[in-house]
C-alpha cells in the first residue's frame, strides 16, 4: 500500500526537508507499521512522534484521512492504500 504522510515545517528538517513523504507499507499495516518504516527512514523522526514505549507523543496529532487517530485506536489504527496521514504538533503559549 502507498500512504502520503504530511508533515509540518517543524519536522520537515529531519526528513529531508519534504512536505509530503510517500511511503509503502504492507497489505494489513497499521499506524505503527507506518511510524517503523518512517524511523527507518529518518531516524531523526522517531524521537519527536513516539516515546521510548512507542506510543504516540501526547503533543503531537496524528489525522488518517481526517480523523484523529486516538479516536481511531491509536497505533493500533488500520490504514487503508492511498490513505493520507498527517502529522501535527500541539501549539501553545500565551
Amino acid at each position: 500500500m502507498d500512504i502520503s504522510v504530511r508533515l509540518p515545517a517543524t519536522l520537515r528538517p529531519r526528513a529531508g526537508d519534504q512536505a509530503t513523504v510517500d511511503v509503502q507499507v504492507s497489505g494489513d499495516a497499521t499506524l505503527a507499521d507506518l511510524l517503523d518504516v518512517l524511523a527507518q527512514r529518518y531516524p531523526g523522526l522517531e524521537r519527536r512522534l513516539r516515546d521510548e514505549t512507542g506510543k504516540l507523543r501526547r503533543y503531537v496529532n496524528f489525522y488518517v484521512d481526517g480523523e484523529e487517530c486516538r479516536q481511531l485506536g491509536g497505533v493500533a489504527t488500520p490504514l487503508r492504500d492511498a490513505a493520507e496521514v498527517q502529522i501535527i504538533p500541539s501549539v501553545a503559549g500565551g
